[in-house]
């Protein structure tokens, strides 16, 4: 797969999802200084570019590259189904059920101020994610579905989006931002996706900008800072290391997606301030991008292989 491709397969998506016209109760509410309605397209897919170009620039696409195939199958389908499929249905579908059970709270909210109901939104969003990510890697009916997260053997802005499909529909914090817009906080909600994708991008995107933060030692009170507060590459790509026995490795801890706060709090937290050398999962059988994307439905045939039953 050629770096151009990615580029083709994100303008693809951009312009999908641009032309995709959801009803207009979901986008109702006022957008004082948000007057663009497709402010979030524009923003998400800009982040996941300019990462992308810098990993390709920097060769992580080229010739050295172990990603096979089938994980560029996985990486970019996932990523297709996430955004134009399972969140304008979800929201589409918060906004009709809500709609009928409880139409007198429709953009009940609206008047909030803005800068304090956003950090409502955001912290309920990624609270609920740390969650149901912590409990991905704690019951084993989840874990199937987020397992292709993890069979990546090396990091990217794609692996944000390795996951099954049921994964995603079960997610409740694209629920919540769901119910957010039918309560008037839509502003909230673009703040809160554009502000997590960029540090969620970031903290797997080989560009590991938080390296400079630990070359210099007159920047290790701010690194102790930012490494404690959000997901850095260094505390993400732990988590996405093969094996704990490195000393590095954190695949059963450094579950936060945006803030990672949340590790510290909860004791799952591990700095190193290093990056693992093996990334993926132990035995793992290379299963077909079909079953990574569509396990239940579509089973691995793969002797041994967890996703196979």
């Amino acid at each position: 797969m050629k770096p151009h491709l990615v580029g083709l397969f994100l303008c693809t998506i951009f312009f999908i999802k641009y032309r995709l016209d959801l009803p207009k109760d979901v986008f109702e509410g006022k957008m004082a200084i948000l007057d663009i309605k497709y402010l979030e397209v524009y923003a998400v897919f800009s982040i996941l570019i300019i990462f992308g170009s810098i990993e390709a620039f920097g060769g992580l696409y080229g010739k050295n590259s172990i990603r096979s195939r089938n994980d560029w199958y996985v990486e970019l389908l996932s990523t297709f189904q996430l955004f134009v499929f399972i969140k304008p249905i979800i929201f589409i579908t918060t906004t009709f059920l809500f709609i009928k059970l409880l139409p007198q709270y429709r953009n009940a909210f609206s008047g909030l101020t803005l800068w304090s109901s956003a950090l409502f939104v955001l912290i309920g969003d990624d609270l609920l994610q740390y969650w149901y990510h912590r409990k991905a890697h704690e019951w084993p009916w989840l874990w199937k579905l987020h397992r292709p997260h993890h069979s990546s053997r090396e990091m990217g802005v794609l692996v944000s989006y390795r996951n099954a499909v049921l994964y995603y529909v079960l997610m409740p914090n694209i629920w919540w931002l769901g119910m957010a817009t039918y309560f008037g906080l839509y502003r909230e909600m673009i703040i809160a996706i554009i502000l997590k994708q960029l540090i969620v991008t970031a903290a797997h995107s080989e560009a590991r900008w938080d390296a400079f933060l630990y070359k210099y030692k007159t920047l290790n009170p701010l690194a102790w800072v930012i490494e404690r507060f959000i997901s850095t590459p260094a505390t993400h790509f732990a988590h996405h290391g093969k094996s704990p026995e490195d000393g590095i490795s954190n695949p059963n801890g450094n579950y936060s997606n945006m803030f990672f706060l949340w590790d510290v709090i909860f004791r799952t937290a591990r700095i190193t301030r290093k990056y693992p050398e093996i990334y993926g999962i132990a035995d793992d059988p290379d299963d077909s991008w079909r079953s990574h994307l569509y396990y239940p439905f579509v089973k691995s045939d793969k002797t041994g292989s967890e996703i196979a039953v």
